[in-house]
């Protein structure tokens, strides 16, 4: 019988983007949440595709080539100004509706599932847990979202949207330093046999990237606006949200929603915490 140390580990490959932002202060360190541009929560997506990648990022490159050469929407300024800067990619809060409608018709067709992680910006938590650090409050995030992949004995390349300060080495490494704790405490130590890489993209080198972006987007819109025209399109492809700081509703995990449990509109958010 071989050694299992011996056989080499199967290989799982993850995609994470975030949606909003960790902007908390303005100019002289005043509180701005809610200002125009700054958003009221701070997200995370992973995605995990049930085919090929390659295929799938051939075919994510296909539409960005359909959009580039399509002379109704390759002179719109925010394609105009990607493509010139190295090319056209997807990002949904930027795409205009048109060119928006193109991708989520896409996604609606594409075989995927999304868990999401959605962060309240509460000015005393922030302080408190996160001790008024952009980077501690995106390591928390991340660590919620990538703890359940630990489990299993693989080597699980989490593909990871670029972002500042937040995305070197030492924030990563934080966050999962973070999630082992975390998922320590639902399995055994000894369970936890997964090997994680990192690998830092953009949307422009890793299409693969949009995919998050829009499903994140689209819960976000929920939160943000009361919108859920673009969840319940995407829902069947959104796995789980946790609304992360929701305290009202730990209890019996019901700040936990899936298909079963949906978000609504009653999930838009008030007035920003303090």
């Amino acid at each position: 019988m071989p050694d299992q140390n011996s056989i080499p580990l199967s290989i799982a490959h993850r995609f994470i983007d975030e949606v909003g932002d960790t902007t908390f202060y303005g100019k002289g360190r005043e509180v701005i949440l809610g200002k125009e541009g700054v958003s009221l929560v701070f997200g995370m997506s992973i995605v995990k595709f049930s085919r090929p990648v390659a295929e799938v990022r051939s075919e994510i490159i296909a539409l960005q080539k359909q959009v580039e050469g399509d002379p109704l929407l390759n002179t719109i300024p925010s394609i105009v100004k990607r493509m010139n800067n190295g090319g056209f990619f997807f990002h949904a809060c930027k795409d205009s509706d048109d060119v928006r409608a193109i991708f989520l018709r896409y996604l609606r067709e594409l075989n995927c599932e999304a868990e999401i992680v959605i962060a309240r910006k509460i000015h005393s938590l922030f302080l408190n847990k996160h001790h008024g650090k952009d980077n501690e409050f995106y390591a928390d995030v991340l660590s919620h979202l990538i703890k359940n992949c630990l489990k299993q004995p693989r080597r699980i390349v989490l593909n990871i949207a670029e972002r500042g300060s937040s995305t070197r080495g030492r924030v990563l490494e934080d966050a999962l330093a973070k999630a082992t704790g975390r998922a320590g405490k639902h399995w055994e130590s000894a369970d936890l046999k997964a090997e994680v890489v990192f690998n830092v993209q953009t949307p422009l080198r890793d299409p693969l990237l949009a995919v998050p972006d829009y499903l994140g987007w689209a819960v976000q819109r929920v939160f943000e606006k009361g919108q859920t025209r673009y969840y319940d399109y995407l829902g069947e492809k959104i796995r789980s949200v946790i609304d992360l700081y929701d305290s009202e509703r730990f209890g019996e995990n019901k700040n936990h929603y899936d298909q079963k449990n949906p978000l609504t509109s009653q999930n838009k958010l008030g007035p920003p915490s303090t």
